[in-house]
């Protein structure tokens, strides 16, 4: 039993009706397929294989896929417990002028919050800035976009996806200390000191 109630914001509501207003099963379809790139199974997998690749390479690779790995981890078991938590009905059992035009049901039907999406898509995004500049704006730009599926399929309130990215950026950087924290030294150094 979910122990905190949320309420839609009347901009939530505007906002969903609009789309429901707006949308076809074109773009329905086409959001439903690019939000399988924000899906935490997908995402797992492709951390693992990432980590595992990673395990002959460099130093600072291989850590790097340690701080991937470890982020994509607790990004899939937060949501989980936070949507035992908090009680939201998702947009898409709100309306049924939306399903007439193509938008499919998704998820249970209260678990509406956080966007568990955004939550990975977030946590990329604050990743992101490991990378240099030009490929840091290309996976931001992705992960927002990918976010803003969810709220395409009327899957999750605007508020729930803001709230679900702004959680992935504090989970990474919250982890970052610990999974990519230097050395002071090297081994052979350590040795040497008296």
């Amino acid at each position: 039993m979910a122990l905190v109630a949320v309420k839609p914001t009347r901009i939530d509501i505007a906002i969903a009706d609009e789309i429901a207003d707006h949308t076809n099963s074109e773009l329905e379809q086409t959001a439903e397929a690019l939000t399988w790139g924000a899906d935490e199974h997908v995402l797992l997998a492709l951390a693992a294989a990432g980590w595992l690749y990673t395990r002959l390479r460099p130093r600072d690779e291989r850590r790097a896929a340690d701080h991937i790995l470890a982020v994509s981890l607790a990004t899939a078991v937060l949501p989980h417990i936070l949507k035992s938590a908090f009680d939201q009905v998702r947009p898409d059992r709100l309306t049924v002028r939306g399903h007439r035009r193509g938008i499919p049901f998704s998820g249970r039907p209260r678990d509406a919050f956080p966007s568990g999406h955004a939550v990975h898509m977030g946590a990329l995004a604050s990743a992101a800035g490991l990378l240099p500049p030009a490929r840091r704006r290309l996976v931001r730009s992705i992960a927002a976009a990918l976010s803003l599926t969810r709220v395409a399929l009327l899957a999750h309130w605007a508020s729930d996806v803001v709230a679900g990215f702004a959680l992935g950026v504090a989970v990474e950087r919250l982890l970052r200390p610990w999974t990519l924290a230097r050395p002071n030294c090297k081994p052979a150094e350590r040795r040497r000191r008296p």
